[in-house]
Parts: structure tokens; sequence; C-alpha cells
């Protein structure tokens, strides 16, 4: 008897757990069978496209596979800009976003954001420069540049105000760039004295090209990135189906695997939460 009442409450408990699961998701997507979500394969090793294959790679796409795989859907991978991800998702053309998206506040009064990634802006430099710029207030005055898309010229900005101008220094001379791409190019071609980059990245871009940079100071911010859906009903729904495999993935260990693998451990997060950035 009790084997068989032992065996009654197994498939109970299963039940419940499978059904709650399928209910975590929209109809729509369920009977569709996958979720479309965007990225930008411009933010090594975060996404990025493999060279020799183009495919696409990265600890967002390995993660994404894993939400998807946990939520029991497909995923459906739409390479977008960065700029229009957040549009894209208000037109309804993708579900949510994988692009290391930092949640800041202006953009949560279009979207909720699922944190899973610790983050923060880093000033680096060329190692031909290193001597003229090899700590952080040896930047006021001289010109850094980073992405236009992100918070890094804003920040880049409010720490010359703090760390420079409050000191009687010269202000940096922030530049907007068309990506962090072309903010290393630049700052190869000298137009640039630094650069920031998210700390998540760097280490990647310093193995790729051996002596070519070299980080100053530490990261002068924290952000979180975070997976954004839209403040709708269903994008709500979303969230909270994103969010519950996300725990779900960070009590199975699989999170922190995929986080190491990448060499990303510092970057992990203990808990996953919904618009904890600041």
């Amino acid at each position: 008897m009790k084997s068989i009442a032992l065996l009654a409450a197994t498939v109970s408990l299963l039940t419940v757990a499978t059904g709650a699961r399928a209910q975590e998701l929209p109809q729509r997507i369920l009977d569709a069978g996958s979720i479309a979500v965007a990225t930008n394969p411009n933010y090594a090793p975060i996404v990025y496209k493999d060279p020799a294959t183009t495919e696409l790679m990265g600890l967002d796409i390995d993660l994404g596979e894993a939400i998807a795989e946990e939520l029991g859907v497909e995923i459906e991978w739409q390479e977008t800009e960065f700029i229009q991800m957040l549009p894209s998702l208000q037109t309804g053309r993708v579900d949510m976003a994988m692009a290391g998206m930092s949640d800041i506040a202006s953009r949560r009064e279009t979207v909720d954001f699922v944190d899973y990634m610790n983050s923060g802006a880093q000033f680096y430099t060329l190692t031909s420069l290193a001597s003229e710029v090899s700590e952080p207030s040896d930047l006021c005055g001289r010109t850094v540049g980073a992405s236009r898309n992100t918070n890094w010229p804003n920040d880049i900005a409010a720490w010359s105000e703090e760390n420079c101008v409050a000191n009687g220094l010269d202000p940096i001379e922030v530049v907007g760039t068309e990506g962090s791409v072309d903010a290393r190019t630049q700052l190869k071609s000298q137009r640039l004295d630094a650069a920031v980059q998210g700390n998540e990245t760097l280490p990647y871009f310093q193995d790729l090209e051996p002596g070519t940079y070299v980080l100053i100071g530490e990261p002068f911010t924290r952000t979180l990135a975070g997976i954004p859906t839209l403040k709708s009903e269903e994008g709500a729904q979303i969230r909270d189906a994103v969010e519950g495999a996300l725990k779900r993935l960070v009590e199975s260990g699989r999170y922190a695997e995929i986080f190491a693998s990448y060499g990303l451990q510092a970057n992990a997060l203990e808990e996953i939460e919904v618009n904890a950035g600041q």
C-alpha cells in the first residue's frame, strides 16, 4: 500500500510540475512550439559568431537554449541591431531579447528585465599607450570612447564629473562610437586615448589579441544585464516563465556551468531577480 501511495504521490507531483511549467508561457508560444528572441552578435563572448562557420555562439546563446529547453520550446534567434531590440519587442516581432542588455531605469519604462548577469564598465587602452594612461585619473582631459547605443557614454561623463572636474582637472572628452568594434578600431588608430566596455568582454579580446589591450583600474560601475520582456499581460507571462526557468537552472547547477565554460564565474549572480538594476 505504501508503494502504491508513494507512486501516486510522485505521479501527482510530476503532473503538477509539468502543468505549472506548461502554463507559464502564453498559449500562442506553446502552440508554435518556439519563442522568438532578438540578439546582436557583436558582443563576444556574450554573443558573437564563429568566424569559421558564422554560427551564433556565446554565453547568451547557450543560456538562451537552456532556458528554452527548460520551458519545453525551441528558440528562434533573430539578429537585429542593438538599438532596434526594444522596438522589436514593442511591435511584437520578438518575445524577448538576449544581448547583454543593461537593466537601467529608463529602459524599464517599457520593459521588465529578468536579470541574469553582473557587469561593470571598464576603462582600457592599448598596451602602447599604457605608460601615458596607467590609472583612471590619467584619463582626465583625454578622449575616451564607448558605444553610443549603451549607457557607457553617460557613465564616462558622470565619472569624469566626479573624478576630474570635481578635482579641478579637465573633463574627459566622451566620444559615442557606432559600437564596441568601432571603439576598438578608433583606439587602434589613436583617435581615442582609451575606451570602455563591459568587464565581462575584455578578457576575451585580451586573449584574442595578446599584448594589445591593457585594463585601466577596476570597473567603475556595477550594472546588471537582463532579459527584457514587454510590459504587458503577455509580456509578464514570458517574464515569469523565464525567471522560473533561470531559477531552476541555478538550482540544477547548469547556470553556473555555462558561466564557468566562458570563464565568467565572477559575473554570475547568486540569485535571479526581476528589475533589480540601478
